[in-house]
């Protein structure tokens, strides 16, 4: 006796349990693609069948794979679908993606889809359409008439706009093994301090190289480690010399690193033989006075107050500064964005058109930007703790590639790599002392 089925919510239903038809395609064998689906399928309680299998003859020619899957009930089943779209399968029978108008300004429909930061194609008119802007946790508005998609977050999202709801109709291209980038995902396997630091670096200043050829931003993330290490002079050289395009990070990289160029000191050490120098827990707050005073950074270039150091080269160079502040910030320096909602907007729009992203000892602005970004940006990690890449891997940032070391080593090994030359000895301060 034949079973009968009908059709609920997209997927089929027989007298025993729900079922879809899905395929994906690629390179799923070498990037372990097929078995993380057979993982999630029955990590999450369901079961499927392989109803035909393809094997990729040559390390260019892909792979596929057509399964049928089951679930005891429809929400399951959905909730399985929509973890395998992250790896970058497809429903067999995908029609168009389907969209709800947004209630009002900053609110989503019921059953809205949320985004990973994995590249994504909606079904509009028949047609697949790459959505814009990708990126992780945010929303799918569809232009229906112009046959156009792109990711938005909640608070962008307008009343009326039409919001893509469930998986029908979307499908997330997985990254795959790139074999012309070996040298530089060599690093991906496992975040150790063993690891030779000059081959790493080497192949971070190889995909710098990539960038500037290609006409693709190079993006810094930088933490106040940099100042405090004495490795300012080697970001100013990266700067000076074009490798820079955009410098992300808080008010404590800015203030220090004003306070390394006026006094000599960071938190208060001296620069030059780390000790304690009489009076120093003050010049990081001078340091913020004296921005205050001359009005913001471009203005204390312009008035001599600033000759030198990383926030320097970024304001005569034309890099984009993003600046964003904390509970925790003294000043803060007038430059520092304390609007945390326009501070996100503004490393979001910093960080489009990258193709590097290094982030140095900055674990809270790493994570930060880390979220901003679409999975094929190539993003490195640099810190003295191995735990700030696994945090990043943990938050979805899994493109990160992580080097565990110091900042004053990295920074300058990677100047040498590039032929970039810097100072061999800190300058001395430009302001004398209670002058400022």
């Amino acid at each position: 006796m034949a079973l009968q089925f009908v059709l609920i919510g997209g997927a089929r239903v027989n007298e025993r349990r729900f079922e879809e038809d899905i395929r994906v395609e690629g390179h799923i064998i070498d990037s372990l693609i097929l078995p993380r689906v057979f993982d999630a399928i029955m990590d999450m309680g369901g079961d499927f069948d392989v109803e035909e299998i393809r094997v990729g003859r040559s390390k260019k020619e892909p792979s596929y794979a057509r399964l049928k899957v089951f679930a005891d009930n429809e929400e399951r089943l959905a909730r399985i679908i929509t973890t395998l779209q992250d790896f970058g399968v497809d429903l067999v029978s995908a029609g168009d993606a389907r969209t709800v108008a947004s209630p009002r300004d900053g609110v989503l429909p019921e059953g809205f889809y949320s985004t990973t930061n994995l590249p994504t194609q909606v079904r509009l008119h028949g047609v697949w359409v790459d959505v814009a802007d990708t990126e992780m946790d945010l929303v799918i508005v569809v232009d229906w008439e112009q046959s156009r998609a792109r990711s938005v977050p909640i608070d962008e999202v307008r009343a009326g706009d039409q919001v893509v709801v469930g998986h029908e109709g979307v499908r997330v291209i997985p990254l795959q093994r790139e074999r012309q980038r070996e040298e530089f995902s060599f690093m991906q396997s496992n975040v150790s301090s063993e690891r030779s630091k000059k081959i790493a670096i080497a192949a971070i200043a190889a995909e710098m190289r990539d960038c500037r050829e290609q006409g693709e931003k190079i993006v810094f993330v930088v933490g106040p480690a940099v100042i405090h290490t004495g490795a300012g002079v080697y970001l100013s050289a990266l700067i000076h010399h074009g490798y820079v395009q955009a410098l992300l990070g808080g008010n404590a990289i800015c203030t220090h690193d004003v306070e390394s160029v006026l006094f000599g000191t960071s938190l208060g050490l001296s620069l030059t033989d780390g000790t304690p120098v009489a009076g120093g827990h003050q010049n990081h707050m001078r340091a913020i006075n004296a921005i205050r005073r001359a009005g913001n950074l471009k203005q204390a270039v312009a008035q001599g107050v600033l000759t030198r150091g990383v926030m320097y080269e970024c304001v005569t160079n034309g890099v984009d500064l993003v600046l964003a502040g904390s509970i925790r910030d003294d000043g803060p320096m007038p430059d520092v964005i304390t609007d945390v909602v326009v501070a996100q907007k503004e490393m979001r729009r910093a960080v489009r058109g990258a193709g590097l992203v290094v982030m140095v000892s900055t674990m809270l602005h790493s994570i930060a930007v880390g979220n901003l970004l679409p999975a094929t940006v190539r993003v490195a990690v640099v810190d003295i703790n191995p735990a700030v890449v696994t945090k990043l891997a943990d938050r979805g940032s899994f493109q990160a590639v992580g080097l565990v070391t110091d900042a004053e080593l990295f920074l300058r090994q990677l100047c040498d790599e590039l032929g970039v030359t810097y100072p061999e000895r800190a300058a001395e301060p430009s302001a004398e002392p209670g002058a400022v």
